[in-house]
Order: structure tokens, then sequence, then C-alpha cells
């Protein structure tokens, strides 16, 4: 059958990121891409334990140390690859053998395979387990949790750098209102949750004008919007008196050039339904930085 519908080789590994994200996104999780070096991180309802995936066109030696360098977060961890079935005699097609050695490091293994004519097939090889540590206590909750066991209370103990680690991870990802990046991108701006701040700070000068950094954060909700305005990493904003900031055409430039993240945003805040018409003004009149 597979002859038929003729596989097809993909270009680059964020063409991975669509179909796996589908299979997580059917199942009831929450999905985000790009979150502190992840390729993608997966949060279901349900589960205690977050889900990460780390994706490659082939499989390589590389990606199996990134997968057991996850699996330190106390996260599941999932290796996703490209299937051709049309390249005979490539190492990476040997996934039964793979599949063994994943199982014995407790990595989920899963494959996609592209078609010409239909959508991308994903195949599930191996589900992960949690990783065994050095300690009897740690593989008796591993060996627990293999018999049945509740996954949150067999979980084997994480080291306090690692569980700042996770802590770091599920902060990141809570932080984010959407996923706006793609699994597996280089060379391309990732809209993280400082970045998403920064554009709705942006977006309220856009909306307000000059403004002092305490309404900036009333009207945003952002904590630390003082910090943002103040730090101006992005060249956003400009200081025109003592606590008082407006918006730089650079600024102004990021809110078209990240319509999506400021379209979310703005669905969200009363004050922002005009912004496109606000953001057009300010930038007729917005002196230079």
């Amino acid at each position: 059958m597979w002859k038929e519908e003729h596989d097809v080789a993909v270009a680059s590994e964020t063409e991975l990121y669509a179909p796996v994200k589908n299979y997580f996104v059917t199942r009831g999780y929450e999905v985000r891409s790009e979150v502190r070096g992840c390729d993608l991180v997966a949060v279901h309802p349900q589960e205690t334990a977050m889900t990460i995936v780390e994706m490659k066109r082939i499989f390589t030696l590389g990606l199996l140390l990134q997968g057991a360098n996850r699996q330190r977060t106390g996260a599941r961890v999932w290796l996703a690859v490209e299937r051709n079935r049309a390249k005979k005699g490539a190492h990476n097609q040997r996934f039964h053998e793979l599949t063994a050695l994943c199982r014995r490091l407790r990595l989920g293994l899963m494959t996609v395979t592209f078609f010409k004519t239909k959508a991308p097939v994903v195949e599930v090889w191996c589900e992960p387990g949690i990783a065994l540590a050095g300690t009897a206590k740690e593989a008796e909750a591993a060996a627990a949790a293999e018999a049945g066991a509740d996954y949150a209370l067999a979980a084997a103990p994480i080291e306090r750098r690692a569980r700042k680690a996770a802590q770091r991870l599920r902060r990141e990802f809570d932080a984010r209102s959407g996923d706006y990046n793609i699994g597996g991108s280089t060379r391309r701006k990732l809209v993280t949750a400082y970045r998403e701040r920064s554009l709705k700070c942006a977006l309220a000068l856009a909306c307000h004008g000059p403004s002092a950094p305490r309404q900036v954060r009333d009207w945003t909700g952002c904590a630390n919007a003082g910090t943002l305005l103040r730090n101006n990493v992005y060249g956003w904003f400009a200081r025109v008196d003592r606590g008082v900031y407006r918006l730089t055409p650079a600024g102004a430039q990021a809110l078209r050039e990240y319509r999506e993240v400021v379209e979310a945003n703005a669905s969200r805040l009363a004050w922002a339904a005009d912004w496109e018409a606000a953001l057009e003004k300010i930038s007729e009149t917005a002196p230079s930085p």
C-alpha cells in the first residue's frame, strides 16, 4: 500500500511538528512549541507529569542524548522522527532495534510518514516510561509505575536542580496565551512568554499613548511591566519623561510583525478593541527613538 501512496521525504524537521502536535491535541493535551529549548511541550489535565517531544528528521545519537537529558525534568519524553520507507538500508530505518533501545531508556518513540496523496501518518513504536536513576528507591518507584500505580505518586525523586528546571518549564508554558511557534524552528524569533508580555505593554502604549509603568501594569496585568519598559530589551519603548514611556517605531513594527499574538491578546482586553486604528495613528506621528 505504501508504494502506491508514494512516501515523500521532508525538507525540514519543522514539517514534523503539525502532525505530532495534532496527535497530542486530539488526545486532550494542550500544546506549546519551543518552550525553553524543547521542540514540543504538552500538558494533559489528568496527568501530573508534563510531556516533552524532541524531533529530528533522522534518529541520531544527539537526539537520544537530548531525550535522556529532558528526562531530568521528570517529564514523559518522546522522540519523533520521519519514517520514509523508500530509503532502503538507511540506519534510521531500523525501527525495531531503535524501539528496543528507547524502551531500555524509557523514552517514547514515534514516527511520521508523509505521503503525496494523503495526510501524514503518526505511528507509536513505544510509550515513554519513568527514567531509572541510581538508587533502589527510585528503581522501586519506577517499577511501581509500570505495575499500574499512580504516576504522580510513583515518580522517582528529581534532584533539586532538575526540579527547578521543571518548574521553569511549566511557568514558561503557562505564561503563553497560545502556540505561536513551530517546533524544531531555527533562525527565527520565538514568541516566548517574555516577548508576549512585552507585546502586551507595547499594545497598551499604542492604545493609550505615553504612560506610566503602573498604568501599563494595571491595563495589561503584567506585574513586571515597569521592568519590561525600563530594560527595553527589544527597543520597543522610549522614556519621554520621568516615569513615562512611549512606543517607538520599532515597537509599532513589532505589533504588526506579531499580529497573531497581538490579536489574541487584544481579544481579551476591552480597551484594545481598536488597536489597529490606534497603531496607524501613532505610527504617523511617532518621532524616531
